[in-house]
């Protein structure tokens, strides 16, 4: 029964909203958007701070906070490339090249969700669980600076944190847009102590393999699924975006080895450019 309508399957998911490969959408959280790699140093001048306010940036204290919430699901793919987040950043160590974003970043959010601000203390990295806190070392000058943890990237090669423009001015790396680092995790007595791989199991893994605006047509392709042997297949109405969207899912599954298989097998069902997408657990009831 599916071959014969997996032109119009296709064509449909084509049409209609399939988003690019990007960050993995989050259910029930603001959506984040992920920078483009960059592929020169992003130096465009700050935005001044508002009027009366001359604080300087101020290191960030480690807090015992343990990764939640969006921006760490079990892995994500950008540019074709998979990342996996880690479970915890206890004994993160490595040298290599950092760069700095600010604008046009600056008042986007940021992969955990929190509004970038480029003259706090803050930095993107592609594994470390989100927030996390780590001391950024410049091995030319030896100046150090400690910072918070919580975007996603840099997705250039060769290049291993995006810090904030205030954090590049502390290392002194503004003009030159890059510099050698020493990147290393500092963990919090709490956190040493606690688990920080529950939080991150309330993500859960879903292919999503059509988003229509008709949810006849979103009800048609989810038919079209099983009667080919695909099983948990649901879908989720988005209203928060302009037209509401029916999105059609398959999962939870089990893990990056499950979501292979399951993309194989959409690749030979002729659904086109299935997405990685997370949602967040459903609070158990007592």
């Amino acid at each position: 029964m599916f071959p014969k309508h997996a032109a119009w399957v296709a064509a449909a998911v084509l049409l209609v909203g399939c988003v690019p490969a990007r960050w993995p959408d989050q259910a029930d959280v603001p959506r984040t958007p992920v920078p483009p790699a960059a592929s020169s140093p992003r130096t465009a001048p700050p935005p001044p701070r508002p009027q009366g306010n001359t604080t300087p940036a101020t290191t960030p204290t480690p807090a015992p906070a343990l990764p939640s919430g969006p921006g760490n699901p079990a892995f994500y793919e950008v540019f074709g490339e998979r990342y996996f987040v880690m479970p915890d950043s206890g004994g993160y160590r490595e040298e290599g090249i950092a760069s700095w974003y600010g604008e046009p970043f600056h008042g986007r959010r940021t992969s955990s969700g929190a509004v970038y601000d480029m003259h706090e203390l803050t930095a993107a990295h592609k594994t470390l669980p989100l927030p996390s806190f780590v001391r950024v070392t410049n091995l030319d000058n030896r100046r150090s600076v400690v910072v918070k943890v919580n975007d996603r990237g840099p997705f250039a090669k060769g290049r291993i944190i995006d810090l904030s423009y205030a954090a590049a001015q502390e290392l002194g790396i503004i003009k030159s847009g890059t510099g050698r680092v020493e990147v290393e995790a500092l963990v919090a007595e709490s956190e040493r102590n606690a688990s920080s791989v529950a939080p991150l199991s309330s993500q859960r893994i879903f292919l999503q393999v059509g988003a229509f605006g008709d949810e006849a047509n979103a009800s048609r392709l989810k038919g079209s699924l099983e009667s080919s042997g695909v099983n948990n297949v649901v879908i989720r109405y988005d209203d928060a975006v302009s037209p509401a969207l029916y999105r059609v899912r398959v999962g939870p599954l089990s893990g990056s080895a499950e979501y292979d298989a399951l993309a194989a097998r959409m690749a030979s069902l002729q659904i086109a450019n299935p997405q990685l997408v997370m949602e967040s657990q459903p609070p158990t009831t007592p």
